[in-house]
């Protein structure tokens, strides 16, 4: 077997174009495509060689998509059970600009970490995971305070 280094460069560029084919976003494409290599580099002494090595760390990226796409549903209907999505009605306000301007201000006073996890998730359009990292806490953690921060913008923009 060749040095996983090699491994990596060589097969980094066509998993990822494979996952961004199954999800259509890059976000979730990167990270799946790294955690695809970090699972292949752990278990590299479990690929016995019946099937091409790109062909194996294909089924490992889709298997790790199609795990975190399942956690993902089931944490958005948990969340949804307690949180009704408001992103619509905020979406439809913020594209009047006076309403945009409000929204600005309101979010602009936003307590912390409410007001950077938010601006993080809608301008910077990271994923909760990587908002977690930020701040040294879970991507559920990321995922409840931006809902609580879109539901005190809602209530605010009333």
């Amino acid at each position: 077997m060749t040095d996983f280094g090699e491994i990596y460069t060589e097969h980094f560029s066509d998993v990822y174009k494979y996952v961004l084919t199954l999800c259509r976003n890059e976000a979730i494409a990167e990270e799946v495509t790294q955690e695809t290599f970090f699972k292949a580099m752990r278990h590299i002494d479990q690929f016995n060689g019946s099937c091409k090595l790109y062909v194996w760390l294909c089924q490992i990226a889709k298997n790790t998509y199609f795990s975190l796409s399942k956690k993902q549903k089931r944490m958005a209907l948990d969340i949804d059970a307690d949180f009704p999505d408001i992103a619509s009605d905020l979406e439809k306000d913020y594209f009047d600009k006076e309403a945009a301007t409000r929204l600005h201000v309101l979010l602009h006073n936003l307590n912390e970490p409410y007001k950077e996890v938010f601006t993080l998730r809608v301008f910077g359009e990271l994923p909760f995971s990587q908002i977690g990292e930020l701040f040294g806490k879970t991507d559920s953690w990321a995922r409840l305070i931006f809902y609580r921060a879109k539901k005190q913008l809602q209530e605010a923009m009333k």
